[in-house]
């Protein structure tokens, strides 16, 4: 039994240690941008600030598996767009983004925190996030306004039933590249660029047809009628026309600088082992 007690402590304190070796704690910033209806294909347009924190552990030199919580903002607006029919349409948002993802990382070389022996990689990462958003929008009379509540395209009135209200909390898929490098035997910096393709058409609140203004402004108020359709084609009935396109969902990017420290923890040795 005696022996046993030893062997057990033994194994303890050294998954003790190895799992410290291999653990680090980081925090990170940089900037977030967004795609979709109000801006479809251009990468780094209207960068915003991003930030967080997260917590790696390297299973090997190859593997290692991270949680982080990440915060940015994001902005559409069709005004600077140079597309016509997106400047007619004239509509624009702003959103905080709250994102908390699992990942899994690969190294393409050999690679631990604190060892200066293999002190750099480029990596790989892809898993699951999950997301909350809610996109305002800025009136003309310069008032910001929560657009899911309004439900500008006819979502939870009497005369749409099938367009329910989107949620404000839904899942994306996160992946992407960077590189990490050991600056000491304790601190390790990163960079790295990772996209967000997500389960909803609404981080913008602009997905399908125009909804009827008169169902809108009967069932959701004045603000809402004025915000639903902001066209400047003030002379043309709108109502069932394209507004944004339902086939696609919206994108979040993350670009971002590491700075991650090693945590080693500090054990009591064991006489039998001094």
């Amino acid at each position: 039994m005696k022996y046993l007690s030893t062997l057990l402590l033994f194994v303890l304190v050294n998954s003790a240690q190895l799992k410290a070796q291999f653990s680090e704690f980081g925090l990170m910033g940089g900037v977030s941008f967004y795609l979709g209806d109000l801006n479809p294909d251009i990468p780094f347009k209207q960068v915003m600030p991003a930030g967080g924190a997260f917590y790696r552990y390297n299973f090997n030199e190859r593997f290692s598996v991270r949680g982080a919580f990440t915060m940015g903002y994001l902005k559409g607006n069709d005004a600077k767009s140079k597309v016509a029919s997106q400047i007619d349409r004239n509509l624009n948002f702003e959103s905080f983004i709250y994102d908390f993802a699992i990942t899994g990382e690969f190294n393409f070389f050999k690679y631990a925190p604190g060892d200066m022996q293999h002190p750099i990689t480029p990596f790989l990462f892809g898993g699951i996030a999950v997301f909350k958003f809610n996109p305002i929008t800025t009136a003309a009379d310069g008032n910001k306004y929560e657009l899911q509540p309004l439900g500008t395209e006819g979502q939870g009135t009497t005369f749409y039933p099938d367009r329910k209200k989107y949620s404000l909390t839904t899942a994306s898929i996160p992946f992407g590249l960077g590189m990490k490098a050991n600056i000491s035997k304790t601190f390790s910096v990163g960079l790295e660029w990772g996209m967000r393709y997500t389960f909803t058409d609404y981080l913008d609140d602009v997905s399908g047809t125009y909804a009827s203004p008169d169902v809108i402004q009967a069932e959701r108020g004045d603000i809402a009628y004025e915000l639903a359709n902001r066209s400047t084609l003030t002379d043309e009935t709108l109502e069932g026309r394209q507004r944004g396109n339902s086939k696609t969902n919206d994108w979040y990017s993350f670009a971002l600088i590491t700075f991650s420290m090693n945590i080693k923890a500090k054990p009591a040795k064991c006489p039998a082992y001094q």
